[in-house]
């Protein structure tokens, strides 16, 4: 069951509140619809349950709010748009994808193509979906965690009639298995066809809280609504006369002297209160349509609810709703009582981050072209190299001339991870909208491991391949291994792993790819020249002996090879480069942690509005 208090939005400035004190239940084995003109607030109420939005209330799901449950993915499902996937992703790799992130089994991706009927698609790329299809697949995404309640946002606004006929029967028999459903909507016909209850919102407020039968009988067919001090003899006048005519007339006695006639119109209800000398105060035709703007009302005290005034033509004043067992204002709590604040969820982080990096990284087509071109680049320009002379062997492997910055490998490396961090907030499969990230030491591990194999492979296959090709074309010495090859391949390693963690970090801070690999380039162009100009001169100490004076201060015993090792790597770190990425690295990851535990970096949000999370699993 899906219980909302008193929910109530932050209003910004000089604006008012999206939504002021909703409260109304949705039962679990029913289809709720969330029905209101548009800018009535009903995707905020949905994003203020979901956690995602600043506010005032509770939301709880089955007795607890969002931010209690441990495993919200088994609990919510939501839909809010179009899904945020990379758009050259395959359907099949998004929805594995996601199962990493909610930490279910990966075979749970097929069988959700198949319960929304996309089985067939499983291979094709998100940006080839139409809308109904990608519809589908947000339903699938939302369904992955098997949960009790689903959130919808016009889930069918823009498909046909037959997509919408399929949707809402799969919306309906999820409610029969004892589930909540809760969807908005702005068309009152589709409500009465589709949902159970029908909750009714108009500037943010409730109006109307009414079962489906009710809600038709009173919103989708023309009446009469007559106010008078003698309601109980004017109806028995009228049921009278329309049985005597032999009329299908339907008489209600509403609450207080009011009266809903239908089947009638307001000059035969004038005119036979008039023949029998009964007072009338309110005669007005309605009929079915979205509730009235409210007139303007003084401005409320703090901590007060505002009450919506009505004008006597409008179709659905006040008074009717508390006829129809309406709440429009109250939170079952006192009036003096302030609302407690609603919790804003942290982005999430997956509960398998391993195998959700692994599959980002594997499932676009980007991933495979850039290893390809830094393969195909490195080749040709070590054999243009050797072609000339002059240029060392390392060099020659790593294709590495002199007037680059970096060599292919490297910027092929910073530039994965970039794209690691960068299409975090590109396509925000994790984050709940632009300008939140999913910061936790987990998948900040995950992906740095992750981006470290990545780089280590694709510089092992360049210097193989580049030996290789040096063999072919040239022979002799060229393509033989260097006898230093253990100390060159840990200097190689080191500057194309520095160079991906460098994409990685940079990109995490400043939610860019872009960032990403302005700092891969600037650690050559900016931090080596200064570092060269800092170690300037001759060395008055030297570490030699270090690895003995270590071995005493930790009282540890380990194998004289490591002695070696740990020298070899000291070395490295000496050099401008390895001393460049080294302070480059250590300055960047400062900069991740301290900027980590903010949810939302202002200066993004005044630089570009806030986007509509889509197609989310809620995380914790």
């Amino acid at each position: 069951m899906l219980k909302v208090i008193g929910l109530t939005s932050t209003p910004g400035r000089d604006a008012a509140r999206a939504v002021d004190d909703l409260t109304f239940e949705a039962l679990p084995g029913t289809v709720t619809a969330l029905l209101g003109a548009p800018g009535s607030g009903k995707t905020t109420a949905l994003r203020l349950m979901l956690e995602l939005e600043a506010g005032r209330g509770v939301a709880c799901f089955r007795g607890r709010p969002l931010h209690r449950i441990a495993r919200p993915e088994h609990e919510v499902g939501a839909l809010l748009g179009d899904v945020p996937g990379h758009p050259a992703r395959t359907v099949r790799g998004q929805l594995r994808m996601l199962c990493a992130a909610a930490g279910v089994p990966a075979s749970r991706a097929d069988e959700m193509l198949e319960v929304v009927g996309i089985g067939s698609l499983r291979d094709s790329r998100l940006g080839s979906l139409s809308l109904g299809m990608d519809r589908r697949l947000g339903l699938a995404c939302a369904l992955l965690g098997d949960p009790h309640t689903l959130l919808l946002d016009d889930p069918v606004k823009g498909l046909s009639p037959g997509e919408s006929g399929w949707l809402f029967g799969l919306l309906r028999a999820h409610a029969a298995h004892g589930g909540t459903v809760l969807y908005t909507t702005d068309d009152p016909k589709e409500a009465a066809r589709t949902a159970d209850r029908v909750v009714t919102l108009d500037g943010g407020r409730l109006v109307a809280d009414q079962d489906v039968a009710e809600f038709a009988r009173i919103r989708l067919r023309p009446r009469v609504v007559v106010g008078t001090p003698h309601a109980a003899r004017l109806a028995a006048i009228v049921s009278r006369e329309a049985r005597a005519a032999r009329r299908s007339v339907e008489v209600v006695t509403e609450h207080g002297n009011r009266l809903s006639v239908f089947g009638s119109s307001c000059a035969e209800i004038g005119e036979t209160a008039y023949r029998h000398g009964v007072l009338v105060h309110q005669l007005a035709d309605e009929i079915g349509a979205p509730a009235p703007t409210p007139s303007p009302a003084p401005a409320p005290a703090p901590d007060v609810p505002v009450i919506p005034t009505y004008t006597s033509t409008s179709t659905l004043p006040p008074s009717e709703s508390a006829d129809m067992g309406t709440t429009t204002t109250g939170t079952g709590t006192d009036a003096g009582t302030p609302l407690p604040p609603l919790h804003l969820r942290p982005p999430r982080t997956p509960l398998q981050p391993v195998r959700y990096e692994l599959r980002r990284l594997i499932g676009v087509p980007a991933t495979h072209l850039i290893g390809a071109a830094v393969l195909v680049v490195s080749a040709g320009i070590s054999v243009l190299l050797a072609r000339t002379g002059g240029t060392a062997q390392p060099s020659l492997l790593a294709a590495w001339p002199e007037l680059l910055p970096l060599p292919p490998a490297a910027l092929g490396a910073g530039l994965l991870g970039a794209l690691s961090f960068g299409d975090e907030f590109r396509y925000p499969a994790l984050a709940s909208g632009c300008g939140t990230v999913p910061r936790r030491l987990g998948l900040l591990l995950a992906k740095l491991g992750v981006t470290a194999v990545a780089a280590l492979v694709l510089g092992f296959l360049v210097a193989v391949i580049d030996l290789q090709m040096l063999r072919l074309a040239y022979g002799g010495d060229l393509g033989s291994v260097p006898e230093n090859w253990d100390a060159l391949s840990a200097s190689w390693s080191g500057l194309v792993v520095g160079c991906a963690w460098s994409g990685l970090l940079a990109a995490g801070i400043f939610r860019f790819t872009a960032a990403g690999v302005a700092a891969v380039l600037a650690v050559p162009l900016m931090v080596v020249p200064l570092v060269q100009k800092a170690l300037a001169g001759p060395s008055a100490r030297s570490i030699a002996g270090l690895p003995a004076r270590l071995r005493e201060l930790v009282w540890l015993q380990w194998p004289y090879e490591t002695d070696r090792w740990l020298l070899a790597g000291l070395r490295i770190v000496a050099q401008p480069v390895g001393a460049a990425l080294a302070l480059s690295l250590s300055a960047l990851l400062c900069g991740y942690l301290l900027t980590g535990p903010r949810r939302r970096a202002r200066w993004w949000q005044k630089r570009r509005p806030k986007a509509m999370s889509a197609t989310q699993l809620p995380g914790e």
